[in-house]
């Protein structure tokens, strides 16, 4: 198999970046593994110790092994990955993308891997990740799921896909228009993700991620998920640029051990409607009453698609 190239994005998190790759290094598929750095700059003097300490553990651990790409700017996160997936993609067909503030299970890359190749020609499914959230009654399954939306914590596409992505999100004032198509964005009302598009667009908010939804909804596509997490976000204490307390305390209340196992990824590709009911009940429950209030909080579901 020819593996998937690695985009790793890195800021101002030295050590959460070594565990990140130490953990990526324990997948049997690093080593053959294309390994991308892209190391964004400091938005403000106090940052620039933290950026240079980052950098300096990724030539430590890395260094003969990845190209590294040092930015002079503070580009910021969106920018940074859509620009390092659109390069990935165009040279490789495919890309697996990770955050500093991830830890991966060592079957990580291989489940990431194997579904980007069975998957390569099926135009519907756009993106695979590695994360699924915490909920008990999915842990002793051992099929992939197929779903409408995304999570940005440990994923890949393919260029066939990543073509499709709108950084302008044209077209977005259709869900204002249609109740039926703002019912399926938010996932039959479970979670307002039209909101967090609102926020985009007035600029709240600076997420590639709710693009990358919208775009792949318009196209009606899929999302490969594992049933349990093969990824775990250490981030939510204060180091990070999108962190805080209201994500952290859900975190704390979710977060769970990786189960360790082998997927099976079916050959039918359907949305099983049993699995769907039970996530987007999971979901509703973590719908803040707030959100429609405030444009000034993030909340869980927001950290989990945009770090």
């Amino acid at each position: 198999m020819n593996y998937a190239p690695i985009a790793l994005f890195v800021y101002k998190r030295p050590e959460h970046t070594r565990r990140t790759l130490e953990s990526l290094m324990q997948c049997p598929e690093f080593a053959n593994s294309p390994l991308y750095i892209f190391c964004d700059g400091a938005k403000k003097e106090e940052d620039k110790q933290k950026v240079m300490q980052a950098r300096e553990v990724v030539h430590s651990l890395v260094g003969t092994k990845a190209e590294i790409m040092e930015s002079s700017t503070n580009r910021g996160l969106a920018n940074s990955i859509i620009s390092g997936v659109t390069t990935l993609c165009d040279k490789y067909q495919r890309v697996i993308v990770v955050e500093d503030d991830l830890v991966v299970a060592p079957q990580f890359l291989g489940f990431l891997n194997a579904s980007l190749e069975k998957y390569k020609s099926e135009s519907y499914l756009m993106h695979v990740t590695g994360y699924m959230y915490p909920i008990p009654d999915l842990k002793d399954r051992t099929d992939a799921l197929f779903l409408p939306f995304i999570s940005s914590w440990g994923w890949g596409t393919w260029k066939r896909a990543w073509n499709y992505f709108d950084p302008q999100a044209t077209g977005w004032e259709l869900l204002k228009k249609d109740k039926d198509m703002r019912y399926r964005f938010n996932l039959d009302n479970s979670y307002d993700f039209f909101e967090m598009l609102k926020m985009q667009i007035s600029g709240d908010i600076d997420s590639w991620a709710i693009r990358w939804y919208w775009s792949i909804f318009q196209k009606n596509g899929y999302t490969v998920y594992p049933p349990i997490s093969y990824v775990k976000n250490i981030g939510f204490d204060s180091s990070g640029t999108h962190g805080n307390w209201t994500a952290r305390k859900y975190l704390k209340e979710l977060d769970y051990p990786h189960n360790i196992m082998n997927i099976n990824l079916p050959n039918e590709i359907n949305i099983s409607l049993e699995e769907y009911e039970i996530i987007k009940k999971f979901l509703l429950k973590l719908n803040p009453k707030w959100l429609s209030f405030t444009k000034k909080l993030l909340n869980p579901v927001l950290q989990i698609i945009n770090k």
